[in-house]
């Protein structure tokens, strides 16, 4: 038989999704001919492709199982579905459908609420708290909803430094003004605009902006939303087993997802095993509604648009901060002329391609 001919079949592009009992096992359909998908019904006979037995680990496992049959990561689905047709699957604004969908605006707290604890935040619009030169404030916690991830704004105009501490959680701070220097629990790294930095568990930090500049990042502690202590001193202790932490942007190390784009910038490869963190841009289009089984986080870098879930949308401008529960359906559009550029966090998860 010819390599052509063993080519699985297309189920369907995007996946399924799984709840599993622990202990039982699956048996995935990789050539694509099963009634009974995502599962084999036995219709790979002669086909040269055989069934891959997947044992649940969990109680009540939630996966995606591939559907594409193009996965590398058999037999979950590792987002090469956003790939075979050529361009992101998109959905019409102006369909008869979309046109009822209601317009939600901000409250006095900065926050425009949409379905199923899905918010758009003005971080601009809320009170920042202030230690010494660091002014931070929350936009996202329990409070907020937050399961897998908190995030703190801060902002630092001191060249006295104040130490955050996140207690036992891994951090991933996004620079999103000003450039300076970040100091780690004693080893210090040079920090600029729209870079990642990575903060391992029991590390703390300090911001020290550079002459005239005012440096602010956006921190998100994972795996569980915690608040920010300031101890009075920075602490050693520094991971030398990691000690890459900081990740800027490089246009060779994107990866396409149609005709959209995103990089990871932080993940597991630099000791980060609780969350992932990426810059995308997103041509002017509306997404067609999916869902995650990770939380996110996103940050409006440039551009504007709406952020749609069920019945409600809400507008999205620059500096906005945009919170995603899991399973939540929903989809983002890009209205300006040029690209939307986004900078997020899911947690749990490495790969923001992945959607149903």
């Amino acid at each position: 038989m010819s390599e052509a001919a063993k080519l699985p079949q297309i189920a369907r592009l995007k996946p399924y999704y799984a709840e599993l009992q622990k202990g039982r096992s699956y048996y995935w359909c990789a050539c694509g001919l099963s009634r009974n998908q995502p599962f084999c019904d036995g219709s790979h006979q002669g086909s040269g492709i055989e069934s891959v037995r997947y044992t649940a680990e969990e109680e009540a496992q939630e996966v995606l199982f591939c559907a594409c049959k193009r996965t590398a990561k058999v037999p979950f689905c590792d987002g090469a579905h956003n790939n075979l047709s050529g361009a992101y699957e998109l959905d019409d604004p102006d369909s008869e459908r979309n046109r009822g969908i209601d317009l939600i605006t901000a409250g006095g707290d900065g926050m425009a609420r949409l379905d199923g604890g899905c918010y758009v935040l003005t971080p601009v619009k809320i009170t920042c708290s202030q230690r010494a030169g660091l002014r931070f404030a929350p936009v996202i916690s329990a409070a907020s909803g937050g399961r897998y991830q908190s995030q703190y704004y801060f902002e630092q105009d001191s060249t006295e430094p104040t130490v955050v501490h996140f207690a036992d959680s891994h951090v991933i701070l996004f620079v999103s003004s000003g450039s300076g220097t970040l100091n780690i629990s004693g080893q210090s790294f040079g920090v600029g605009l729209h870079c990642g930095v990575y903060v391992r568990p029991g590390e703390a930090f300090a911001m020290i902006p550079d002459a005239g500049q005012i440096l602010s990042v956006f921190a998100s502690a994972c795996p569980l939303p915690v608040e920010p202590e300031f101890p009075g001193a920075n602490p050693t202790g520094f991971d030398h087993n990691h000690p890459e932490r900081v990740i800027g942007i490089d246009q060779d190390q994107r990866t396409g997802m149609g005709d959209r784009y995103f990089q990871v910038l932080i993940d597991a490869t630099m000791g980060c095993e609780v969350a992932a963190q990426f810059i995308g841009e997103i041509p002017p289009s509306k997404a067609a509604p999916h869902c995650h089984l990770y939380e996110e986080s996103l940050i409006v870098l440039s551009g504007e648009g709406m952020m749609w879930t069920e019945s409600h949308k809400a507008a999205v401008a620059a500096g906005d901060i945009i919170f995603l529960p899991p399973k939540q359906k929903h989809s983002l559009q890009c209205t300006s002329s040029e690209r939307m550029l986004l900078a997020g966090v899911i947690s749990p998860g490495n790969n923001p391609s992945i959607n149903y």
